[in-house]
């Protein structure tokens, strides 16, 4: 197939792939197929429906978080509006007809969505680019879209036009207080069997007056020095919006996804205030139960005396928000 992206190779890209640079290896493509098949998944009901439901204002003057489902996020700061990894649809798959389907609505329902300036993609599995809910943005809300590279091509080819794609460290600015700075992340890539890793992942920093917001996207944790190099070049964020699920069994997953007690490494390796955990409870991706990551965050948090307002499991309509007058 005709590659998404082509370039010089660098520290994590060999010419031809991306790949997640350091001393921890992602798992063969065929332990995937072990997995598959040796399989001992926690139970999922049908429906797990979110006690919260978001009616977000028009905008803030300051900053805030909430989340709409799984990884999909919309962050208000400084007056501009931006949604990451927004996820619309009943299922991630491919055609909208494959895939886990979610056992919980959107936390904020489409149509009460504030006017969108801009849509941050971490990367391309199905669970986080979702093309149905690009192109519906696209239609009714205009916005820029910031992608990792190769992730703009696969947007042009679904129909989503004008996407701007960066590398790790790549900054974009949104408006004139507003900036989202492209971060590495130990993850991989595919859409398909025939393109793994062909598209680049990563996570965003954030940055407004209202404060830096450190989004890791999907992440293993490795050695920890995405993490502390964050703290060291950028200062520590404000909050952290972290993964917690999706974790279990620790033999395929460690690699790509963190479990809870990593990505409380994670919130203290980067120095942020504030942790949300997002990546849990609406699509069954792996064998923990729906509620396991939220009980596994709190034994964690207990464990190293942290206090548990610092790090809070969202629920899909749960939104947090910076208080100013505490600056």
């Amino acid at each position: 197939m005709r590659p998404y992206y082509a370039g010089p190779p660098s520290d994590h890209f060999d010419g031809a792939r991306f790949f997640t640079p350091g001393p921890v290896a992602a798992r063969p493509a065929s332990s995937f197929l072990r997995w598959r098949l040796s399989r001992a998944p926690a139970p999922w009901p049908k429906s797990v429906p979110s006690p919260f439901r978001d009616a977000p204002p028009e905008c803030v003057e300051g900053l805030r978080i909430c989340l709409i489902g799984h990884a999909s996020l919309l962050i208000q700061a400084d007056r501009l509006n931006i949604l990451v990894d927004p996820v619309f649809s009943m299922r991630v798959g491919p055609f909208g007809r494959f895939g886990p389907k979610r056992v919980n609505a959107p936390g904020v329902a489409f149509d009460d969505l504030p006017p969108i300036d801009a849509v941050l993609i971490t990367h391309a599995h199905y669970d986080h680019l979702d093309l149905a809910s690009l192109r519906r943005l696209q239609a009714t809300h205009r916005p820029r879209f910031l992608v990792p590279l190769g992730v703009d091509e696969i947007l042009r080819r679904g129909g989503v036009t004008g996407a701007k794609a960066h590398d790790w460290g790549g900054r974009a600015a949104l408006s004139e207080s507003v900036s989202a700075r492209l971060t590495p992340a130990r993850h991989w890539s595919a859409r398909t069997p025939f393109d793994r890793n062909r598209s680049l992942w990563c996570g965003f920093l954030i940055e407004a007056r209202a404060g830096k917001a450190y989004v890791a996207g999907d992440t293993g944790y490795g050695d920890g020095a995405f993490f502390r190099a964050l703290r060291e070049t950028h200062g520590a964020p404000d909050v952290a919006v972290l993964p917690i699920g999706a974790y279990a069994p620790r033999w395929f997953m460690a690699p790509q996804h963190v479990d809870p007690r990593e990505a409380l490494a994670i919130l203290e390796a980067c120095g942020a205030a504030q942790g949300l955990g997002v990546h849990w409870g609406t699509f069954n991706l792996s064998d923990e139960g729906p509620d396991d990551p939220a009980v596994e965050l709190a034994e964690a948090l207990r464990a190293k005396g942290v206090a548990p307002e610092r790090f809070l499991a969202l629920r899909p309509g749960q939104a947090w928000t910076r208080d100013l007058s505490t600056r």
